[in-house]
């Protein structure tokens, strides 16, 4: 239940009673990362930024900010038991040799939307989370449910960092850090998110900020910040910085990075303008009507996914599950829920085991049913 308030902003208040939250989150002020007022002069250029926050294409549907969702959503936490958590250990893939970033798009997921993705002989790392909570406190908040398949010094050398938003889950302060002196690569982030890189120490020169529908080229590979439709902040504050999806684009090759996001129009703008896409990156997991609007279900993915591609030609990534609870339903559901959909709808998937690398072929290995 602190979790889903942290993370989400739900009763707050109510945590807060008897300070021992704020006990918690002593010494730890740092993963904060900046204030509004260190992040205002970059977001201020942005037409996406009005009053002080950044909006959304579209307008929310109501049940996001709903009061009674709200309730709905940590009683149903505080009622899911075990339910949320795998009946047995999680298994990983052994870790492989380094892949040569060549041949077709390809990725290799370690949980959450943690993902190496391979375009073209290029290695984009996304949303890279290998700490054991995604909070910000190292105590309190959701904890891993199983471990890192490979530690961060053993990854390959990578071309680029992304990140597409400040939430904990998948910007995470001791694993941005540890990146800094293990690799060379930029850090490609939201309208923002510079800013709490520079307060943790980033050289200004390995952060690239980008507004929806700016790139930046690495060689021939283009990296494109695009819409999502989600919202920003760390612990009290809320959308002062941007969030986005991200697309990788070589000379032969195109992958789609969803990041975390709920259903929206702009998956169709998006695959019209840059794709189609040899491989997505679709979140499926932490779904809850409480927010229908910046998390989608499996079946939307389904549908993202289709809107970004061609069924018979692109494949489907599932990410955003399996790894921290944030939302009350069953574990292995979204896994379920995903084959289903796909099924139905003729799309091609393929889900890895936790440290697994998906290389275009379409895989049926159902190694969640634990």
């Amino acid at each position: 239940m602190l979790g889903a308030a942290l993370r989400f902003g739900f009763g707050t208040a109510s945590l807060l009673a008897g300070g021992w939250v704020l006990r918690a989150l002593q010494g730890t002020p740092e993963s904060l990362g900046a204030t509004p007022a260190e992040i205002a002069p970059v977001a201020r250029r942005s037409p996406q930024y009005r009053d002080g926050k950044f909006v959304n294409l579209e307008a929310p549907s109501g049940m996001t900010a709903d009061r009674e969702a709200q309730r709905m959503l940590l009683r149903d936490l505080a009622n899911a038991g075990n339910a949320g958590k795998p009946p047995a250990p999680i298994p990983l893939a052994e870790p492989p040799a380094p892949h040569p970033a060549a041949g077709p798009a390809a990725a290799s997921w370690y949980g959450h939307s943690s993902a190496m993705i391979e375009v073209d002989g290029y290695r984009v790392l996304a949303d890279p989370v290998w700490s054991r909570r995604c909070s910000p406190s190292r105590a309190v908040g959701p904890a891993r449910m199983h471990e890192v398949p490979l530690l961060i010094e053993a990854l390959p050398a990578v071309d680029a960092v992304v990140i597409s938003h400040d939430h904990y889950d998948h910007l995470d302060i001791d694993t941005i850090v540890a990146l800094a002196h293990s690799q060379r690569a930029p850090f490609l982030v939201p309208l923002g998110i510079g800013a709490h890189l520079r307060k943790w120490g980033i050289p200004e020169s390995r952060i690239v900020e980008l507004d929806w529908n700016e790139s930046h080229r690495i060689g021939d590979l283009t990296l494109v910040c695009t819409p999502a439709r989600h919202f920003s902040g760390r612990l009290f504050t809320r959308d002062t910085t941007l969030w986005a999806s991200w697309v990788a684009m070589g000379p032969s090759h195109r992958v789609f990075f969803g990041g975390d996001t709920g259903y929206t129009k702009s998956f169709a703008e998006i695959g019209a303008e840059f794709g189609p896409f040899d491989l997505t990156l679709l979140p499926i997991g932490a779904y809850h009507p409480a927010f229908s609007d910046i998390h989608m279900n499996p079946e939307d993915a389904v549908r993202a996914h289709l809107d970004l591609t061609d069924a018979d030609a692109g494949l489907m990534m599932p990410i955003h599950w399996a790894t921290f609870r944030l939302a009350p339903h069953p574990w292995a559901e979204p896994a379920e829920r995903l084959v289903a959909a796909a099924d139905a709808e003729g799309v091609r998937i393929a889900v890895p085991i936790p440290g697994g690398r998906v290389d275009g072929e379409s895989t049926f290995d159902p190694w969640w049913r634990l």
